[in-house]
This record gives C-alpha cells, structure tokens and sequence, in this order.
C-alpha cells in the first residue's frame, strides 16, 4: 500500500512544471495496449520501441530474451526507459502465459492468411503487439498462440518495415481510436498513484535520504 502522505511529500520536491507534466502525462498512459518483442537482435530497434510506447502512451513493454540479451541504448531510447515499464522473459513461453494471464489477446504482427488490415483492428480488444526478429520474424510459438494477425497495408516492391517503424505506424494508429472509443482505456487511481512515486524515485536523486528523513529514520 503506497503512503500518500510520503508521495506528497517527495512531490513538494519537484518543480510545479514536473509534477503537471507527470499528470499530463499519466492522463494519457493506457494498459489497454502493451507490446513485446521476441529476440531482437539490434539493440537499436528494442531501444525504438520503447521510445514509441512512451510517445504514444503504452506504459508496458515486454521483452523476450531467449537468445539476445541486451541493455536498452538510453541515447535512442531518449529517456523512455525511466517512463515505461519493462518486463523481461528469458522465454517466449513464461512470456505468452504472463501476457495471456493479465487478459490480453496476442497480435502477431506478421502477413498471414487469415490477417486483419490495421484499419479493420478491432481496438476495443486488451491486446498485445507481438513483433519478431529484424530477418526470421514472430517463432512458430507465437504464431500458434496469437488470437490474431495484424498487417500494415503496402502497396511498394519492398513487404517489409524495420520492426520499429512497424511498431510506431500500429501504435500511432491504435492509439488514436483507442481515444475515440467509449471504453476505460486510462490507467486506474491504484495504477497512478504507483507510477507518480515509481517517477518520483527516478526523478529525485536524493529519494532514499529523502524518505528516511521523513519517517524519521535518520
């Protein structure tokens, strides 16, 4: 149970400019949506999405490390990794049961015969984009587990886009009528009030110094 009193307290340290953005920003973060990205082997092309689940307002991203394991390159991620929550599976199996487990559907985002064109996307549907490597693309695993298959129309000789340009055309899109639609995609009070003080610990530098003080441990 978060102490409110405590998060006031280390809000009193930010400026009035930061604490409107955080609230500015939190009005628009959903978990309607998350992505996951299956053994990317570019660090720059993981570091990109996470960069578009910030700027579009996915507060999750998921990913699956079963034969590429990497830090996230802060310069391309231009500071989304303090944003945006990152969960990490060393396999595509624990990975597809947590995802399915907190109800979301798996989108495969890959040509298919039975695939569904971005504009037809049903976004009232909690769902997870899954996008695979930059050259083999989504494991048969995936494949097998998706409830769906998403394809960005082409119209050129070249069928394929960097994972990261696929990621940001789907959010930007997904995310924009998700806001048309009637349905609560926002975050809850629970889930706000988490992130508030998740971004007061990164934010504050002196965060434990801080809170000791205020409980009178120091």
């Amino acid at each position: 149970m978060i102490d409110i009193k405590l998060l006031e307290h280390l809000e009193s340290y930010l400026s009035e400019n930061r604490k409107h953005r955080f609230e500015t920003v939190l009005s628009e973060r959903t978990m309607h949506f998350t992505v996951a990205t299956e053994d990317v082997y570019q660090l720059h092309n993981t570091s990109a999405v996470m960069r578009s689940c910030d700027v579009f307002g996915i507060q999750e991203l998921n990913i699956v490390e079963e034969q590429n394991s990497k830090r996230i390159d802060r310069e391309i991620a231009m500071g989304a990794q303090k944003w945006v929550d990152l969960n990490r599976y060393n396999s595509i199996k624990n990975a597809l049961e947590a995802i399915k487990g907190k109800g979301y559907q798996i989108v495969a985002t890959t040509p298919h015969t039975n695939d569904c064109l971005l504009h037809e996307f049903d976004v009232t549907k909690k769902s997870c984009f899954f996008f695979g490597r930059e050259t083999e693309g989504l494991s048969q695993e995936v494949i097998d587990a998706a409830d769906c298959f998403l394809k960005i129309p082409m119209v050129g000789f070249t069928e394929s886009l960097n994972i990261s340009v696929s990621a940001a055309i789907i959010l930007q899109h997904v995310t924009t009528k998700l806001k048309q639609c009637d349905i609560d995609w926002r975050l809850s009070n629970d889930e706000i009030i988490e992130k508030r003080l998740d971004w007061c610990k990164k934010t504050i530098k002196s965060f434990d110094e801080i809170a000791d003080r205020f409980y009178g441990r120091q």
